[in-house]
């Protein structure tokens, strides 16, 4: 039987798998930052579910981002508060941030970051 980590590396070989797992990276960085400052502030989703006026199960599929919509900002400015955190939203011009990478794709897309305050 393979492991997590055997399938995974198996399926990436596939070029229509690679693609669409690399599309994801940016939204599960963002979601990770969720957990990270959850975990910074040393609390759990009941509390910040309290804080925010929802249930737990809301929380945990926000930061799953397995929700059938997507939150709206306001939603995601109450949870960083919560953390004692604010929400930074930023579009960074990815030409400019594909050059510094050594790559030369064209395209503009929403940066999202949640930093402490």
């Amino acid at each position: 039987m393979l492991t997590h980590k055997e399938l995974k590396a198996r399926a990436l070989e596939c070029e229509d798998v690679k693609t669409e797992y690399d599309g994801l990276d940016e939204e599960f960085r963002f979601l990770d930052e969720f957990l990270k400052a959850r975990a910074a502030a040393g609390v759990t989703q009941a509390e910040v579910a309290e804080r925010i006026g929802t249930t737990q199960s809301a929380v945990a599929r926000l930061e799953s981002g397995r929700g059938k919509h997507s939150p709206s900002i306001a939603t995601l400015e109450k949870y960083a508060h919560a953390l004692g955190c604010r929400l930074e939203l930023r579009l960074v011009n990815e030409m400019s941030s594909r050059k510094a990478e050594g790559k030369t794709t064209r395209t503009t897309a929403h940066t999202k970051k949640l930093r402490a305050a």
